[in-house]
């Protein structure tokens, strides 16, 4: 099995681990590229993640070869086997360990900060590497989170010898692996991109996750002054105010929502029948607001516009509309820094993409909610955005659709499928399923571009 980069692996480990979905999962990544393949298993679960700094012990004249490994917690794993074909004295040992303490100390500053582990105790913890080759470094992570409380261990890797899995099986409960080559000569042989993770990387994918599974706690206050009771957990209190934004012909309302310390903005297109007041954009505005993005909901028509059905389907007029408000928001010192994501439901999805296309890199992410992408199929080659195009299961037509323009896309693409749900994701949980979706693409792609301002 051959995977392409680490977030390959980790996409196809995560289904994989489906089964554990649901359940209360902690996952912990080895750095440095475990955590990139453990940040997709978390996002794949839905699972808060966390490091696990583990240091390989190598053998002095060969270092790569591993006699041994030190965790978290003062854990010590040894390979006696490799220990005493190498001839290594207990001095010898002693020496190798001391110098990784201190660089496994380092790391534990370096990755985690002052931020504290996330809680193991009583929790199945799912511990993630690139790959395994003697299995001494997951062997001592298996061992510091038992030693941390956790009360079901499961090792995962993409990639390992199958004599190396089999040994590893005293140190976890399950021990996922997805290829187990009886010919087995080095990790990097089972990848196509393998290149070495940087610690910057590293900080910035937990930076990330805990975006994800942990919003700070608060209310949403809404432009028209009433309060709503945040969704996902909680943010931190968010200055709401209602906008007058000017075109070339006439201005358009909005109401402009920033938390506390705002990671990204995203602005919302709605589509035909709908306005800034629809109740389903204002729910997954909430949940957005909830994780620390800003949002703009407002009208891309007067409603003397709309009283014509023609200025609904003119998916040009639309666009152009979008790209003049998010260049008035970048004129705006407040928020001007912020990376910018467009969130489209129905219409008002062709027009964000054909925007996206023409607007080009200012626009990081898109994300459709039963949207008709068909009707930007002009445009949809050109964007380079990352985008989630989100369709309920049962409206079949609007599927195929979404189908179709996913193939004409050439940017990273994923179409979200909602169980049972038809166009308006009325049925219970299919909005809150959108919210979720649209939540994780945003943070993912826009939190981060936002941090490093």
């Amino acid at each position: 099995m051959l995977f392409q980069n680490r977030e390959h692996a980790g996409q196809e480990l995560g289904r994989r681990l489906a089964y554990l979905g649901g359940q209360q999962v902690v996952v912990v990544g080895l750095p440095r590229g475990g955590v990139v393949v453990a940040y997709e298993v978390a996002r794949a679960l839905g699972a808060p993640l966390d490091v696990i700094v583990v240091r390989k012990l190598g053998v002095p004249v060969q270092p790569e070869l591993a006699m041994g490994a030190i965790a978290e917690g003062g854990v010590l794993v040894v390979n006696d086997e490799t220990r005493l074909l190498a001839s290594i004295t207990p001095g010898d040992l002693h020496a190798v360990e001391a110098r990784e303490r201190v660089e496994l100390d380092r790391r534990i500053r370096r990755f985690r900060g002052s931020q504290p582990r996330v809680p193991l105790a009583g929790r199945t913890v799912v511990v993630v590497d690139d790959g395994i080759a003697t299995g001494a470094t997951a062997a001592a992570a298996c061992q510091a989170v038992r030693a941390a409380g956790a009360a079901r261990v499961v090792l995962a890797a993409p990639v390992g010898p199958p004599e190396r899995i089999a040994w590893l099986h005293q140190f976890a409960e399950e021990v996922v692996c997805l290829a187990t080559p009886d010919e087995f000569f080095a990790i990097g042989a089972f990848y196509v991109d393998f290149t070495q993770t940087a610690d910057e990387e590293v900080t910035d994918l937990l930076h990330r996750a805990a975006l994800i599974a942990a919003p700070a706690a608060g209310h949403t206050v809404h432009a028209n002054g009433t309060a709503g009771t945040a969704r996902t957990g909680g943010a931190s209190p968010a200055h709401a105010v209602e906008v007058r934004i000017p075109t070339d012909t006439t201005k358009l309302s909005g109401d402009l929502t920033v938390p506390d310390h705002p990671h990204g903005l995203v602005v919302f297109a709605h589509g035909s029948g709908s306005s800034r007041q629809s109740p389903r954009n204002r729910y997954v505005s909430d949940v957005l607001v909830d994780a620390g993005l800003a949002t703009l909901l407002f009208d891309l028509l007067t409603p003397e516009e709309e009283l014509d059905r023609e200025n609904v389907f003119d998916i040009d007029t639309l666009a152009r509309r979008l790209i003049r408000v998010t260049r008035w928001l970048r004129e705006e010192p407040d928020i001007a820094y912020l990376p910018v994501g467009y969130f489209g439901a129905s219409t008002g999805a062709a027009a964000a993409l054909w925007a996206a296309a023409e607007f080009g890199p200012p626009v990081t992410a898109v994300v459709s909610r039963g949207g008709r992408p068909d009707l930007a199929a002009s445009r949809l080659a050109r964007v380079s955005a990352p985008t989630l195009l989100i369709v309920g299961e049962r409206d079949e037509l609007v599927l195929d659709l979404n189908r179709e323009a996913q193939n004409q896309l050439r940017c990273e693409s994923r179409l979200a499928v909602v169980p049972a749900a038809t166009h308006l994701f009325t049925q219970p949980g299919a909005l809150e399923a959108v919210a979720v979706l649209a939540r994780d693409w945003f943070v993912h792609h826009l939190a981060l571009v936002g941090h490093s301002s």
